[in-house]
Protein backbone atom coordinates (compact mmCIF):
# COMPACT_ATOMS: atom_id res chain seq x y z
CA UNK A 1 0.00 0.00 0.00
CA UNK A 2 0.76 3.48 -0.75
CA UNK A 3 -0.34 7.07 0.29
CA UNK A 4 0.84 10.20 -1.66
CA UNK A 5 2.58 12.91 1.13
CA UNK A 6 3.19 15.69 -1.49
CA UNK A 7 3.92 16.29 -4.79
CA UNK A 8 7.28 16.33 -6.05
CA UNK A 9 8.59 18.81 -8.73
CA UNK A 10 11.30 19.25 -10.71
CA UNK A 11 13.28 22.00 -11.88
CA UNK A 12 16.45 22.62 -14.47
CA UNK A 13 19.00 24.65 -13.12
CA UNK A 14 22.20 25.54 -12.84
CA UNK A 15 24.89 27.70 -10.96
CA UNK A 16 25.22 31.60 -12.14
CA UNK A 17 28.72 31.36 -13.21
CA UNK A 18 28.30 28.15 -15.23
CA UNK A 19 25.13 30.40 -17.21
CA UNK A 20 27.09 33.21 -17.86
CA UNK A 21 30.60 30.80 -19.14
CA UNK A 22 27.92 28.51 -21.28
CA UNK A 23 24.66 30.57 -21.53
CA UNK A 24 21.07 30.12 -20.59
CA UNK A 25 19.23 27.53 -22.35
CA UNK A 26 16.15 28.94 -24.07
CA UNK A 27 14.93 24.97 -25.50
CA UNK A 28 15.15 21.86 -24.27
CA UNK A 29 17.22 21.08 -27.20
CA UNK A 30 19.82 23.51 -25.87
CA UNK A 31 20.66 21.09 -22.97
CA UNK A 32 22.55 18.44 -25.79
CA UNK A 33 25.54 21.83 -26.23
CA UNK A 34 25.66 21.24 -21.90
CA UNK A 35 27.38 19.29 -19.54
CA UNK A 36 24.39 18.07 -17.78
CA UNK A 37 24.85 16.04 -14.28
CA UNK A 38 22.73 13.51 -14.24
CA UNK A 39 20.83 10.97 -11.39
CA UNK A 40 21.66 7.25 -11.69
CA UNK A 41 18.22 6.43 -10.82
CA UNK A 42 16.65 8.08 -13.51
CA UNK A 43 15.70 6.45 -16.38
CA UNK A 44 16.96 6.25 -19.10
CA UNK A 45 20.05 7.98 -17.90
CA UNK A 46 21.34 9.80 -21.01
CA UNK A 47 18.07 11.75 -21.64
CA UNK A 48 16.08 14.38 -20.16
CA UNK A 49 12.22 14.58 -21.34
CA UNK A 50 10.26 18.04 -20.68
CA UNK A 51 7.12 18.93 -21.82
CA UNK A 52 5.07 22.50 -22.29
CA UNK A 53 1.82 22.72 -23.40
CA UNK A 54 1.24 19.04 -24.37
CA UNK A 55 4.29 18.78 -26.78
CA UNK A 56 7.08 16.49 -25.07
CA UNK A 57 10.88 17.27 -25.89
CA UNK A 58 13.61 14.37 -25.38
CA UNK A 59 16.96 15.70 -25.67
CA UNK A 60 19.68 13.48 -25.35
CA UNK A 61 22.06 14.58 -22.99
CA UNK A 62 25.91 14.38 -21.31
CA UNK A 63 27.82 15.89 -18.72
CA UNK A 64 30.61 14.87 -16.72
CA UNK A 65 28.89 13.65 -13.82
CA UNK A 66 26.59 10.46 -13.28
CA UNK A 67 25.71 9.92 -10.04
CA UNK A 68 23.31 8.31 -7.30
CA UNK A 69 22.89 10.94 -5.05
CA UNK A 70 21.29 14.47 -5.28
CA UNK A 71 23.32 16.21 -2.86
CA UNK A 72 26.29 15.58 -4.57
CA UNK A 73 24.57 16.61 -7.59
CA UNK A 74 23.63 19.81 -6.03
CA UNK A 75 26.71 20.22 -4.81
CA UNK A 76 28.37 19.65 -8.07
CA UNK A 77 26.25 22.52 -10.04
CA UNK A 78 26.50 24.95 -7.35
CA UNK A 79 30.16 24.87 -7.93
CA UNK A 80 29.43 25.18 -11.85
CA UNK A 81 30.04 22.08 -13.28
CA UNK A 82 27.18 21.97 -14.91
CA UNK A 83 22.99 21.79 -15.35
CA UNK A 84 20.86 19.96 -13.12
CA UNK A 85 17.29 18.56 -12.98
CA UNK A 86 16.51 17.60 -9.57
CA UNK A 87 13.67 17.71 -6.89
CA UNK A 88 12.82 21.49 -5.68
CA UNK A 89 12.95 19.21 -1.98
CA UNK A 90 17.13 18.96 -2.63
CA UNK A 91 17.35 22.30 -4.86
CA UNK A 92 15.03 24.68 -3.17
CA UNK A 93 17.37 26.33 -0.88
CA UNK A 94 20.25 26.52 -3.19
CA UNK A 95 17.40 28.51 -5.68
CA UNK A 96 15.85 30.77 -3.12
CA UNK A 97 19.54 31.86 -1.75
CA UNK A 98 20.76 32.88 -5.35
CA UNK A 99 23.35 29.78 -5.71
CA UNK A 100 21.88 28.07 -8.82
CA UNK A 101 19.22 29.78 -11.08
CA UNK A 102 16.45 27.71 -12.72
CA UNK A 103 16.48 27.94 -16.72
CA UNK A 104 13.61 26.30 -18.83
CA UNK A 105 11.09 26.90 -16.20
CA UNK A 106 7.98 27.04 -18.70
CA UNK A 107 8.93 23.63 -19.32
CA UNK A 108 8.00 20.69 -17.09
CA UNK A 109 8.66 16.88 -16.52
CA UNK A 110 6.80 13.88 -15.86
CA UNK A 111 4.39 14.61 -12.55
CA UNK A 112 6.12 12.98 -9.52
CA UNK A 113 4.98 12.34 -5.90
CA UNK A 114 6.80 11.50 -2.20
CA UNK A 115 4.75 8.21 -0.85
CA UNK A 116 4.77 6.73 2.44
CA UNK A 117 5.03 3.11 1.34
CA UNK A 118 3.66 0.38 3.78
CA UNK A 119 3.12 -3.62 3.41
CA UNK A 120 -0.71 -3.50 4.09
CA UNK A 121 -3.50 -1.12 5.42
CA UNK A 122 -5.03 -3.98 7.64
CA UNK A 123 -1.69 -4.72 9.84
CA UNK A 124 -0.71 -1.07 9.85
CA UNK A 125 -0.29 -0.15 13.63
CA UNK A 126 -1.50 3.07 15.06
CA UNK A 127 1.50 4.87 15.59
CA UNK A 128 2.73 4.18 11.99
CA UNK A 129 -0.96 5.35 10.71
CA UNK A 130 -0.15 8.33 12.93
CA UNK A 131 3.25 9.22 11.84
CA UNK A 132 1.92 9.07 8.12
CA UNK A 133 -1.40 11.30 8.84
CA UNK A 134 1.53 13.60 10.19
CA UNK A 135 3.79 13.78 7.31
CA UNK A 136 0.93 13.95 4.77
CA UNK A 137 -0.53 17.30 7.16
CA UNK A 138 2.66 18.86 7.18
CA UNK A 139 3.99 18.61 3.91
CA UNK A 140 0.36 18.22 1.66
CA UNK A 141 -0.31 19.63 -1.80
CA UNK A 142 1.86 22.96 -1.10
CA UNK A 143 4.80 21.87 0.94
CA UNK A 144 7.38 24.36 2.23
CA UNK A 145 10.38 23.33 0.23
CA UNK A 146 8.56 24.74 -3.16
CA UNK A 147 7.96 28.17 -1.58
CA UNK A 148 8.88 30.80 -3.89
CA UNK A 149 9.90 28.77 -6.40
CA UNK A 150 9.16 28.75 -10.06
CA UNK A 151 6.77 25.95 -10.39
Amino acid sequence: MMRKLAPAHVLTCAAPAYLAQHGIPQHPDDLARHACLTYAYSLPGNEWRLQRNGKIHTVRIGGGLHCNNGDLLLAAAVAGMGVIRQPTFIVGDAIRDGRLVPVLTDYHGDALAIHAVYPSRQHLSAKVRTFVDFLAQQFGEAPAWDHALPI
